[in-house]
């Protein structure tokens, strides 16, 4: 399941025109609807290709650094922690100038802020009095239910509890859509959000202040290519009018309209240039979702990565197979290989074909598909060859067959039940991690 979303992130990275402006996002609501609002800012002035949901901070700056997009929106915390590991809060001047050495800029502050918060339901807090962060650290009796990626982050809960000298042990983790849920039923009383997040209205939740000003600054700007503003030089232009003009207060409106209004991000970013509230749009049931405009194009791809990474790992996986079975000396060495590179972790393994490919998109979700699929296919035709029984291979020896034609004529047909066995879970793995 881990390796999931960042295959459907490079399957979506098709190749584009050279001439093309290519938009990449990050794959939450707020990244899609920034992303449609940099679209439609640039549409009809340039061709321009909207790239949502590419993955993570990760892989999506290798996209940007590859050339496959060519910018992105992002925030001032994350440039400055995830893709440069300083502390602080750098300057815009300061960014660009680390970042210069590897052809990208920061540029055109959108105008919202977008950092990490605690919340508590309204009616909670103010029976507790508690207004700031400091005042939480005040009640040990309550209850937290935190995100994952919150308790692990640096500039998350440990730094967090360390500032403010917090009573309270680390607490489990806690889907962030859940903790939606326990907190109106009562369950929990402080939950981690973001400052532009769509429910904190719906929930009537009292976003706690940072007194003491712990969370860093994470606004929200454009992450570019350095030859973006002379390649599309008109398009700049009008991307430079986006700045400041989408406040916290416009930004949660937008992420609303998409996650409790049912509208399409396009739909959600259009809201830009209106002041009024969004009019509730009706959800699309679910056949319209299933089979909505993605749909075929969608499926094309998934089979497409399916069938011709899976075509690959057999063509490889067998004679790999064969040899380990022939040559047992190989054997630890090729079943070991294929072992390990089924336990690497997908980012990393995203990110070392990246840099290999040069590229992101089908290349590296093939080549990443392929390996995953490898380990199932070799084993059991390994297996396979080398439990037969020696009957039949004396048997197959007293026909005079040469070793291939023993092999191919007697061996593999007798070993094709556990070998199509292998071939059936690789499929499996390729269709479930490709989804």
């Amino acid at each position: 399941m881990s390796r999931v979303l960042p295959l459907l992130a490079l399957l979506l990275a098709l190749p584009a025109q050279a001439d093309t402006l290519r938009i990449g996002s990050k794959r939450f609501t707020e990244s899609y609807i920034l992303g449609e609002v940099l679209r439609r800012t640039v549409e009809g002035k340039v061709p321009v290709e909207h790239r949502p949901g590419l993955g993570n901070t990760g892989i999506v700056f290798a996209a940007l650094k590859a050339g496959s997009i060519d910018l992105y929106p992002e925030y001032t915390g994350t440039i400055a922690r995830e893709i440069l590991k300083v502390e602080g809060n750098p300057s815009i001047e300061d960014l660009n100038t680390a970042l210069a050495s590897q052809g990208i800029g920061v540029a055109v502050r959108l105008g919202f802020n977008n950092s990490y918060a605690l919340a508590m339901r309204e009616d909670r807090a103010r029976s507790l009095g508690i207004r700031t962060l400091s005042d939480l650290a005040k009640h040990p009796g309550l209850k937290l239910g935190l995100s994952q990626e919150f308790i692990g982050r640096t500039d998350g809960w440990p730094g967090l509890k360390a500032a403010y000298k917090m009573p309270y042990a680390t607490p489990s983790g806690l889907d962030h859509g859940l903790a939606y849920e326990a907190i109106a039923a009562g369950k929990i009383d402080v939950m981690d959000i973001y400052s532009t997040d769509a429910k904190i209205e719906r929930y009537a939740l009292r976003v706690l202040e940072d007194d003491r000003k712990y969370f860093p600054s994470y606004e929200a700007v454009l992450l570019y290519r350095l030859e973006v503003p002379k390649r599309f030089p008109e398009a700049w232009r009008a991307l430079q009018t986006l700045e400041g003009r989408i406040d916290e207060r416009k930004m949660i409106r937008m992420n609303a309209a998409a996650e409790l209004e049912g509208k399409s991000f396009a739909e959600a970013a259009a809201l830009i240039d209106s002041d009024g509230k969004p009019q509730i749009a009706a959800r699309r049931n679910f056949w319209g979702a299933l089979f909505g405009p993605d749909f075929w194009r969608l499926t094309g791809e998934h089979l497409l990565l399916v069938f011709a990474s899976l075509a690959a790992s057999i063509v490889i996986g067998v004679p790999l197979g064969v040899a380990a079975a022939k040559l047992p000396k190989t054997e630890q060495a090729i079943l070991g290989t294929v072992g390990v590179i089924q336990t690497i972790p997908s980012l990393a393994l995203f990110a070392f074909l990246i840099a290999l490919t040069g590229t992101i998109g089908t290349w590296p979700a093939l080549i990443a598909l392929l390996l995953y699929a490898l380990l199932p296919i070799v084993r059991n035709t390994c297996t396979g060859l080398t439990g037969i029984v020696r009957g039949m291979r004396q048997a197959a020896m007293a026909l005079g067959l040469e070793p291939r034609d023993r092999l191919w004529l007697i061996e593999v047909p007798l070993a094709l039940p556990a070998i199509l066995a292998g071939i059936k879970t690789s499929a499996v793995i390729n269709v479930g991690t490709a989804t």
